[in-house]
């Protein structure tokens, strides 16, 4: 790694095939090597097929054939979408990362093979075993639905872990939300609607990045709010402008136009990272 730091400071030349796996470099190291052509993503990809299929066998909850797995075709693709997607700035590993876009493409498999499968007569679904006797194609069908169900639930916890990461850049926890969260839907609609046009606007966005505190200004003008009133929401404006600019599809259901019932928000209350 120091050798290839050299180069890079006095420019020497410098071929891609120099940089091997065998190096003391860091997955997020060979991420950023890759990008700038110092180093072979097939090689890199290669040598991390059994993470992958790691990864898979365990979003599967089974042993994954590697050379006729379709989840493991999936997971190697995705896996080379996290390469590209990367960013070491979010504060996360790159195996960390590389899981969580595995296992979110798996989750758009399986959720397709579902819908798929609801077009498909269940005559269809008959097979015999090795013992020959008949599958209940009902029962598959019940064992498919009660895996995607697993799955969204999975997906869900680990996208409240991504966000309470987020959340804790700007000293905000995942488990607090619910008692941030105005109590009237009036306000609560009020708050929603100033933290989109914060997440709308690149340049205020970026001041509440790179500052860490919100434009409160410039947020009273476009709302046409009180100070205090965006003072004193300030921590739920920003989780939520967060939860608007972030990949968070189950979380953004309970922002979404239509009011979620109270029922639902008991629920999400009641979750913690």
């Amino acid at each position: 790694m120091l050798l290839v730091l050299f180069k890079r400071i006095f420019g020497g030349k410098h071929d891609a095939s120099a940089v091997t796996l065998d190096s003391k470099v860091t997955p997020e190291e060979m991420v950023e090597l890759i990008r700038n052509g110092e180093a072979s993503r097939d090689d890199f990809i290669a040598t991390y097929k059994p993470y992958i299929a790691k990864v898979t066998s365990r979003f599967c909850k089974r042993y994954v054939d590697a050379a006729r797995s379709d989840e493991f075709s999936i997971a190697l693709a995705a896996f080379d979408e996290a390469i590209g997607q990367f960013s070491s700035q979010a504060g996360k590993s790159f195996l960390g990362f590389a899981e969580t876009v595995i296992r979110r493409r798996l989750i758009d498999y399986v959720r397709k093979e579902q819908r798929h499968a609801g077009t498909v007569p269940y005559s269809a679904f008959d097979q015999d075993d090795e013992e020959e006797l008949t599958v209940n194609p009902v029962e598959m069908k019940e064992a498919m639905q009660r895996f995607a169900v697993s799955q969204d639930v999975e997906a869900r916890r680990l996208e409240i872990m991504e966000y309470d990461s987020r959340l804790r850049q700007f000293d905000i926890t995942f488990g607090e939300l619910p008692d941030l969260s105005p109590k009237h839907t009036d306000s609560r609609l009020l708050l929603i609607s100033i933290s989109k046009l914060l997440a709308g606007s690149p340049e205020l966005y970026e001041i509440m990045e790179t500052k860490q505190k919100l434009p409160i200004k410039e947020l009273c003008e476009m709302a046409g709010v009180s100070r205090k009133t965006i003072e004193r929401n300030r921590k739920y404006i920003i989780a939520i402008a967060l939860l608007n600019n972030g990949d968070y599809p189950y979380l953004q259901e309970y922002i979404s136009p239509k009011e979620p019932p109270q029922q639902e928000l008991s629920q999400v209350k009641g979750v913690r990272a």
